[in-house]
C-alpha cells in the first residue's frame, strides 16, 4: 500500500484516473447498515458512474482496483475535529511562543494523517487557519480531507472558546479585549454581528459554546454561558445566511437552551438529562458523543503537568462521565452522529471512536452508520457523501475482513479514495 505525503503528493499520486473499475469483495452498504456481498464500481471524473453486483468482471482498464479480499465502505465522516492543533503538555503556552504559520504548516500534517486514516470528510468546528487549511485542499495543493468548517467559534465573554481566559491584566493591555468580530459576544446585538463575521471569513458552519468546557482556563466545565435571547439571536441570524449550528454544550441546562433556540446538534453532551433527550428527540437535535475526547483527557488528568490544575478535576469529572451518557442517549433513541473531537487527542487516531461506541451498547453496524449516512445528513450532504451510490462522490475506503464482527479492523484502513483519487 502506498501513503502520499505533501511534499511527494503530485509525484506519487498523480491525477485522479478519468475512469476506474474498482472490485470489492464485500461492500457495507450505509443507508440500510448492512454488509453486502462482491460489488463492482465504475468511478468516472471523481464521481461514483455505475454499480454493479457479483463477481468481478474482466474490464480491460489498466486503471482498475482489485479488493476482492477486502470489505468497501464510505468514506467516514468525522463531525467534529480540530485540524488547527494538537494536545500535547505544552499546549497553553504556545499560544505566546509560536506564529499563526507554525500552526498552520502543523495543520498541514494532520489533516493528511486524517486522511489517511479513513476520514475523507471532517466538520472542523473552530480555527480560522482551517479556512485557508479547506481552500487549499479544495484547490489540490495540499492532501487532506473535505472540511467543513466553523471557523472561529462564536462564545461569551469569559466563556469557553473566549481567547484571552487566563491572562494576567498586564498582557489584557498587549491582547485588547475580543468583540464580535473575535467571536466573543455580551447580548444578542452582539451575536447577530459574530454570525455576519463569520459569513464575512467564508465559515460553513456556525460553532458555539453554550456552555464551559474542559480544557478552558476556566472553573466550571458545564454552566450555562449564553443567555436564551443570545442563542436565539445567534440561530435565526444563522438561518438568514443558511448555516447549520453545532453547540459544544457540557451542563444539561445550556444544552436545553440551545436545543430550545433549534441549533442542529450538541457536541459532547456530557450531562445530558431526560428532558434534554426528550427535547432533543421532539427537535430532531443530533448528538455527537466525542467518547475518544473524554477518555484522552480522563488519562491525561492523571499525569502531573499534563494539563494545569484549574482543568485537571474538570477532565477527571467530564471523561468518567461521558461514556454513561452516551449508552443513555443511544438508548433513549437520540439521533447519533459520529464525531470525535480530535486535536484533543492525537490527529488519525479518529477511529478509535468506533471501539468506544461499541464498547458503550452500540452496534458496530450503527456506529459505522453514524460516520457514513447519519453524519452526511447532519451536513445537509446526503446527496453528495455518506454512501457509495451512483451519482455521488467517490470516497471509498476498504479494509480487511469484516468490521462489523471487528470494529477495531477500522483503525488499519488499508485504501482510501477520496473523489476517485487514491491516497493510500
Amino acid at each position: 500500500m502506498r501513503a502520499c505525503f505533501p511534499l511527494l503528493f503530485l509525484l506519487l499520486c498523480g491525477p485522479a484516473a478519468a475512469e476506474q473499475w474498482i472490485s470489492c469483495g464485500k461492500l457495507f452498504d450505509a443507508k440500510s447498515a448492512k454488509l453486502l456481498g462482491p460489488h463492482q464500481i465504475l468511478i468516472r471524473e471523481g464521481r461514483i458512474a455505475e454499480m454493479r453486483s457479483g463477481q468481478p468482471m474482466t474490464t480491460g482498464n489498466d486503471q482498475s482496483l482489485d479488493l476482492t479480499d477486502k470489505t468497501c465502505l464510505p468514506g467516514l465522516i468525522d463531525m467534529h475535529v480540530h485540524l488547527d492543533h494538537e494536545s500535547n503538555p505544552n499546549r497553553y503556552s504556545e499560544g505566546f511562543r509560536l506564529n499563526q504559520e507554525d500552526f498552520a504548516f502543523r495543520a498541514v500534517s494532520y489533516a493528511e494523517r486524517t486522511l489517511l486514516a479513513g476520514f475523507t470528510s471532517v466538520r472542523d468546528l473552530g480555527g480560522r487557519i482551517t479556512l485557508s487549511l479547506r481552500d487549499s485542499i479544495d484547490d489540490g495543493q495540499l492532501p487532506g480531507p473535505r472540511i467543513i468548517a466553523a471557523g472561529k467559534s462564536i462564545a461569551t465573554t469569559g466563556g469557553h472558546a473566549d481567547p484571552i481566559n487566563g491572562v494576567s491584566r498586564d498582557m489584557l493591555h498587549a491582547f485588547g479585549y475580543p468583540g464580535p468580530e473575535d467571536g466573543v459576544i455580551a447580548g444578542p446585538i452582539e451575536a447577530r454581528r459574530a454570525v455576519r463575521q463569520r459569513y464575512k471569513e467564508g465559515s460553513d458552519v456556525i460553532k458555539i459554546t453554550a456552555t464551559g468546557g474542559v480544557l478552558s482556563f476556566a472553573k466550571s466545565a458545564d454552566n450555562p454561558q449564553f443567555m436564551q435571547d443570545e442563542i436565539d439571536a445567534i440561530v435565526a441570524t444563522a438561518r438568514d445566511y443558511g448555516y447549520k449550528v453545532a453547540a459544544h454544550a457540557h451542563g444539561a441546562e445550556g444544552m436545553k437552551r440551545a436545543v430550545l433556540a433549534g441549533v442542529d446538534s450538541i457536541e459532547h453532551g456530557t450531562y445530558m438529562n431526560a428532558e434534554v433527550m426528550r427535547l432533543m428527540k421532539q427537535r430532531g437535535t443530533w448528538y455527537v458523543p466525542t467518547l475518544l475526547a473524554g477518555d484522552f483527557v480522563s488519562e491525561k488528568s492523571r499525569q502531573d503537568g499534563y494539563y494545569p490544575d484549574i482543568v485537571r478535576p474538570k477532565a477527571a469529572r467530564v471523561g468518567a462521565q461521558i461514556a454513561k451518557t452516551f449508552t443513555q442517549a443511544y438508548q433513549a433513541g437520540v439521533k447519533i452522529a459520529f464525531g470525535t473531537d480530535a486535536g484533543v487527542f492525537p490527529h488519525g487516531q479518529n477511529a478509535r471512536e468506533f471501539e468506544l461506541m461499541v464498547k458503550a451498547g452500540m452496534p458496530a453496524d450503527l456506529a459505522l452508520q453514524s460516520a457514513t449516512r447519519n453524519a452526511a445528513e447532519l451536513l445537509g450532504k446526503w446527496d453528495e457523501l455518506g454512501s457509495l451510490e451512483v451519482g455521488k462522490q467517490a470516497d471509498l475506503i476498504a479494509v480487511s475482513g469484516d468490521p462489523l464482527a471487528d470494529i477495531t479492523l477500522l483503525q488499519r484502513v488499508e485504501v482510501v479514495i477520496k473523489a476517485g483519487q487514491r491516497y493510500k
